[in-house]
């Protein structure tokens, strides 16, 4: 039986009171003060992950830090933290741990951490990063629309997740706008991607302006508060939002029925699997940076994975096949808690044809 874990920590003071019901009435402040003082949690037995080579178990530790607190405390108090819920992740008999939401974005994204643990240790990004990508062409042809005729606009260009998903795109679309708050880095990153893009590539740190001309638009910034507005999109628009907590307001999916946003990295996961926990996803699926852990220990690959800012292409190449040995699968697309249905992206379809033929989009 193979082992692993996975470090989740609650995004927002909310869900603290969704697992104990009496914080409601407690003010925020005082609750991020007293969760500073709480170790490691275990938070669930996962059992039946079982793919046709190899099964696995596993299990949910908190770290109980929010999403605000994670990049607001010290960087070596947070860093202190996530290495004492992999300790714990040690002590369970896990062989390798994933780093679930901003516990894989803190200090230099995972590698002293690593250091100082005995088993292996992963962000999840390089899945994170396939099944994104995968997800947005998907979603495209469900439109009726061509990636490679896209203008596509990648809000937090430079970090590990934003630069690979350039890179991947590079040579399959049209028109590449680069989004992140520093220029520097994304000029080197436009440099080096120029000669691949049909049409060019612009950077740009203003994004409502880089959103109006979208076809495509991924969005996986560390932001703790919503970037993206009704009004910030183009009529038709496929929106990837991979950032937790998201960058796009829900107001977006509310009031504007053409455009279609979906969530990046839903995977199905093989077996009879019970994660102990409600995540807010229907049975037997995760987030993918939880089913690259998973992966690598049905493998066997008990190994530091994907560290560091830097992705590589071979990593994600090779995350992907092992999905297709292990029998893993994008479950569908999810937009705020709740599946997208047929019938939803046949509305977007024929909202935004009507607006065509009106000259609205």
């Amino acid at each position: 039986m193979e082992k692993f874990a996975f470090i989740l920590h609650p995004l927002v003071v909310d869900d603290f009171a969704r697992k104990f019901p009496i914080l409601r009435y407690v003010p925020d402040s005082f609750i991020e003060g007293a969760m500073k003082h709480v170790g490691p949690i275990k938070v669930s037995h996962i059992t039946g992950v079982t793919s046709p080579y190899a099964e696995a178990e596993g299990w949910f530790i908190a770290c109980p830090l929010t999403a605000k607190q994670m990049i607001t405390l010290p960087e070596e108090y947070v860093t202190d933290k996530i290495i004492e819920e992999g300790k714990l992740c040690q002590e369970l008999g896990a062989k390798i741990v994933g780093l679930g939401a901003f516990t894989s974005i803190v200090g230099d994204a995972g590698i002293s951490i690593a250091k100082k643990l005995d088993i292996a240790v992963t962000s999840g990004n390089s899945y994170t990063v396939a099944t994104a990508l995968q997800g947005t062409e998907e979603a495209m042809k469900c439109l009726g629309r061509n990636l490679a005729d896209a203008d596509v606009t990648i809000v937090g260009a430079t970090g590990s997740i934003g630069a690979a998903c350039a890179k991947i795109l590079s040579g399959k679309v049209r028109h590449m706008t680069l989004v992140a708050r520093h220029k520097a880095p994304l000029e080197e990153l436009a440099q080096e991607l120029v000669t691949y893009v049909r049409e060019g590539v612009e950077v740009s740190s203003d994004i409502k302006s880089s959103l109006k001309n979208a076809d495509v638009v991924l969005t996986v910034t560390s932001a703790v508060d919503c970037l993206i507005e009704p009004g910030d999109l183009k009529s038709g628009a496929v929106v990837c939002d991979v950032a937790r907590p998201r960058n796009v307001s829900k107001a977006v999916s509310a009031s504007r029925k053409d455009v279609l946003v979906i969530e990046g990295g839903v995977i199905r996961v093989p077996g009879n699997v019970n994660f102990g926990f409600n995540f807010g996803f229907p049975p037997r699926t995760s987030y993918a940076c939880m089913a690259e852990t998973m992966l690598l220990a049905l493998e066997g690959r008990y190994e530091n994975f994907t560290l560091g800012r830097n992705i590589t292409i071979e990593q994600i190449e090779t995350i992907s096949a092992l999905a297709d040995k292990h029998n893993f699968t994008l479950a569908g697309f999810r937009n705020f808690e709740r599946p997208v249905t047929e019938e939803e992206i046949a509305n977007v379809r024929r909202v935004w044809a009507q607006k065509l033929i009106m000259g609205q989009a």
